[in-house]
């Protein structure tokens, strides 16, 4: 486990070298015990791939007793404190799992036959693969909501795209390398767009606006584009 400064606010906590599930875990468990530990001045905990940023006020953390001319170090021993009563391999929390309905129809998926041609194989078994696929969400970041999702197969893994589109639709499927992803909001961006969904991931007016939340576990099932028209959430 490494812990370094970032900026003169944050401590960016990083515990693997690699994106898997048992670096997920293991960022999972510290952001958890972090959380729960409640440390002085602390105001926020963000977890990613494979570490986490502790938020923290410095002047806070002063008048909590931590020495001015060393916040970082004083601030950085009770993380690591915290931490070091975890498990080598500890088991996350149960995610929930989710349906998320995609339309694959060409007007909604405008990089599907170009994903087909570079994987070799025609665009239905892009998209059976696809919906044969179990994801793990990651993290939520980038935008308000945003899954990043891991597991796609080593056939369906695609560069980002060499241009970006300034304006990706909300609900937006995407893939790049290993990963997959929905837009929750319009954005620019350049993943590879094979589908939409009519599912609303990015919620406002929610207590927990981000529908999606690291842990969840994801299958994608397939909807005609009249069924996206007349979707209505439960």
């Amino acid at each position: 486990m490494e812990i370094v400064p970032l900026g003169d606010s944050a401590l960016l906590v990083t515990v693997g070298d690699r994106i898997d599930e048992a670096t997920h875990a293991r960022v999972r468990a510290a952001a958890l015990a972090l959380r729960a530990g409640h440390l002085p001045a602390v105001t926020e905990i963000v977890p990613a791939y494979a570490s986490l940023t502790v938020f923290y006020q410095p002047l806070q953390a002063i008048v909590d007793g931590a020495p001015e001319d060393d916040v970082v170090g004083w601030l950085s021993a009770r993380v690591r404190e915290r931490l070091a009563k975890l498990p080598s391999k500890p088991s996350p929390p149960a995610g929930r799992h989710w349906d998320v309905p995609v339309c694959y129809d060409a007007d909604f998926a405008p990089d599907l036959t170009e994903v087909a041609a570079r994987a070799g194989m025609p665009t239905e078994k892009v998209v059976a693969l696809h919906q044969k696929t179990e994801f793990l969400v990651y993290l939520i970041g980038f935008a308000p909501g945003f899954p990043y999702m891991g597991g796609l197969p080593a056939s369906l893994a695609m560069p980002r795209r060499a241009e970006p589109r300034k304006r990706v639709a909300p609900g937006s499927v995407g893939i790049i390398d290993s990963q997959c992803c929905i837009y929750p909001v319009e954005t620019p961006g350049g993943w590879n767009l094979i589908g939409r969904t009519p599912l609303r991931l990015y919620r406002p007016e929610a207590e927990q606006p981000s529908l999606l939340q690291a842990g969840d576990r994801i299958r994608f099932h397939a909807i005609s584009r009249e069924e996206f028209a007349h979707w209505k959430e439960s």
